[in-house]
């Protein structure tokens, strides 16, 4: 099975989609991963009482790449 993304620009297009999925050639599923991604996000920011600062960020960041790169 091979998975592909289209982006559909004409309505029609979606129809002739539909009848192959009705002819059992194909199958239809939503892209959920942004979805998904986003509700994580606000999982986590719903525990926080506030987000870090872009100092903080920093560093975090600078921190895991010194430890990355000391291996």
């Amino acid at each position: 099975m091979e998975t592909i993304r289209i982006d559909i620009l004409n309505p029609k297009a979606k129809a002739l989609l539909k009848d192959l999925a009705n002819l059992d050639l194909i199958r239809i599923k939503k892209d959920n991963s942004e979805n998904a991604f986003t509700e994580v996000l606000k999982k986590i920011r719903s525990k926080s009482d506030e987000a870090p600062s872009l100092e903080e960020i920093t560093k975090e960041v600078e921190k895991v790449r010194k430890a990355r790169y000391e291996k």
